[in-house]
């Protein structure tokens, strides 16, 4: 059986450290990716998907000391889903990739800074805001 997602896509904030009780690094973030295509009248559509990314121990301190807002990524990894119950007893649930390896496809002069300096800004398209999922 074969679990493997393979995505190229930007970030959407910088990523957010946390650590285990038992003090394993954790890194989250989102990724945006975009497909377009020309529908039936000929007008040109795009759509895009927020995929939520976790890495662990060292992959994630290389994600929170390099990847930041804007970057453009490559990340390999496994579909996971995490249940849980929140504050309120109701039974909630999350699909993410857990990344095994990062490429960052930006320079470190590239992205949004890069874009601020000729006169462009870099806005990811707004992503859907969850609640708290707790570790």
């Amino acid at each position: 059986m074969i679990n493997k997602v393979i995505l190229i896509g930007r970030l959407g904030a910088d990523p957010e450290i946390r650590y285990t009780p038992s003090g394993a690094e954790v890194a989250t973030f989102r990724i945006a990716t975009s497909e377009t295509w020309t529908n039936k009248s000929g007008e040109k559509e795009e759509k895009t998907e927020w995929h939520r990314i976790v890495a662990w121990r060292g992959l994630a301190k290389i994600c929170g000391e390099y990847l930041s807002k804007g970057k453009l990524v490559y990340i390999e990894g496994r579909l996971r889903t995490r249940a849980w119950e929140d504050r309120d007893g109701n039974k909630r649930s999350t699909t993410e990739i857990e990344a095994t390896e990062m490429k960052m496809l930006s320079g470190p002069g590239d992205g949004p800074k890069k874009a601020k300096e000729a006169g462009e800004e870099y806005t990811p398209p707004a992503m859907k805001e969850e609640e708290d999922i707790p570790f």
